[in-house]
């Protein structure tokens, strides 16, 4: 199944033979994007025996620069662009060098990943990393943060879901007396059903290109912010507080969110012609990904203002044809990641099935577990419709680890008697800066998550 999955998202300009011997090249979407997913399926080893040995047996690395900066840039943007507006707005003008900041850190901690790797050339993934450093503790850390993370990021996938219906659908209403639902969550649960039965499929060739669009589809919104600036009609003449102290903990968690792809950054290193520029191509990379954030947080803030949502999408007027064109990318992109994002857990769970399980059998259990594990997935959506509080979430309890204090630490580990006195304590500091965001933009995003929880369900009681 590997196999067919890498012919198609392996390598984001070649022909279809090139492909075949450029299995380890990344054409993905986002941190979040299906081809994560993928590839973790193999870097974490529950592909051993699947992940084909004539994929690497006599093929060469032959990522060139330009390629290795396509594909990272295309693995950093994702669902979290459409937060930097809210975040920048509530963070402050000020807030932006924090994000910038993050960028930098996020650049060298993938630095960092790197000369792990250069270390011992026989890792080839991020687990592979947290082996070396930690043993089989390292192995298990990184496992569990890769498997939370894909869990965190379709909630706030299905989230996004929800919350564009409302507006592609605005005013428009389905009668269904029995389901107590309203338009909005009917609708998001069709889509969740019509993506369901791909969950049953082994071979994910079929569904597994529409993952290269992802890229497109997030410069597609970029492009649509634009427009409606320029010919919109809408006035980019909003006042952007300095600098909100109370609001840094929360947005932090979104801004980190926004980099997070350091999973696959290994994939990338091996699939590099010259590997010594991998540095080269994370400043690169990181550098012009940070400069989109930037301008569309200051565009989307000062746009719209104190009024701008979470979801830049939802602020946009609903008139507009690019406003559409913006809102349907945002519902359809969600649906065709579940089938991939699941294919870690499914894997997983075949390895752990008995050998004398027939094929049919393993498809029947893997269906179901993964029928269930989606539709826990959308309760925990429609329960929890607050999209900037889990995004943050998922940022400040899981991103923070897998971007910066697990590169810093593996890297500190693994390379103690080569490291001087001051990057120990750069490291350090890293760690220590990176993990009281994280602790703090946890403990804020969970208290708000769960007081707009106890405010719905009272607002419900009444």
């Amino acid at each position: 199944m590997c196999e067919n999955i890498w012919k198609f998202i392996g390598n984001l300009r070649c022909s279809k033979a090139d492909c075949l011997s450029n299995g380890n090249q990344v054409a993905s979407e986002t941190m979040h994007g299906a081809n994560l997913a993928v590839q973790q399926v193999c870097d974490i080893d529950v592909c051993k025996g699947i992940r084909i040995a004539e994929e690497n047996k006599n093929a060469e690395p032959n990522s060139s620069f330009l390629h290795a900066v396509l594909n990272m840039i295309g693995m950093l943007i994702g669902l979290g662009q459409l937060s930097t507006p809210y975040a920048l707005e509530n963070g402050g003008w000020a807030s932006v060098f924090l994000l910038i900041g993050l960028g930098v850190i996020c650049a060298y901690s993938s630095h960092l990943l790197g000369k792990c790797l250069d270390k011992n050339p026989k890792s080839r993934s991020y687990v592979d990393i947290g082996q070396n450093a930690f043993g089989k503790k390292g192995r298990v850390i990184a496992a569990t943060f890769i498997y939370l993370e894909i869990f965190m990021a379709l909630v706030s996938y299905t989230i996004s879901l929800h919350d564009n219906f409302i507006k592609v659908f605005f005013g428009r209403n389905l009668n269904l007396s029995w389901a107590k639902l309203s338009t909005s969550q009917i609708l998001t649960v069709m889509a969740v059903l019509v993506a369901l039965p791909s969950l049953w499929l082994r071979d994910l060739s079929s569904i597994s290109f529409l993952s290269s669009g992802g890229i497109l589809m997030s410069l597609l919104i970029f492009i649509s912010v634009a427009c409606t600036a320029i010919f919109g009609g809408v006035k980019a003449n909003h006042k952007i507080p300095v600098l909100q102290l109370d609001k840094i903990p929360s947005i932090s968690g979104l801004y980190i969110f926004s980099y997070a792809g350091h999973i696959v950054f290994p994939d990338l290193y091996k699939a590099m012609k010259d590997p010594s520029k991998f540095t080269k191509v994370s400043i690169v990379s990181f550098a012009l990904v940070t400069c989109l954030y930037t301008a569309l947080a200051f565009m989307g803030a000062k746009l719209f203002g104190p009024g701008v949502s979470s979801q830049i999408t939802l602020s946009m007027p609903p008139h507009l044809i690019v406003t559409k064109i913006a809102l349907w990318a945002t519902v359809l992109t969600p649906m065709t990641k579940y089938a991939l994002e699941f294919a870690p857990f499914a894997i997983q769970l075949e390895q752990h099935l008995p050998v004398s399980f027939s094929s049919k059998t393993k498809m029947i259990i893997r269906g179901t577990v993964g029928s269930f594990l989606l539709l826990v997935i959308l309760t925990l959506a429609l329960s929890l419709p607050y999209f900037e509080h889990v995004l943050s979430l998922t940022g400040s309890l899981v991103s923070f680890c897998i971007c910066v204090i697990l590169p810093c630490a593996f890297y500190t580990k693994i390379c103690w008697a080569q490291i001087s006195k001051p990057f120990i304590i750069l490291n350090v500091t890293l760690i220590a800066f990176c993990s009281f965001l994280g602790v703090f933009g946890t403990i804020v995003s969970s208290k708000s998550l769960i007081q707009n929880l106890q405010r719905s369900i009272h607002r419900t009681g009444l």
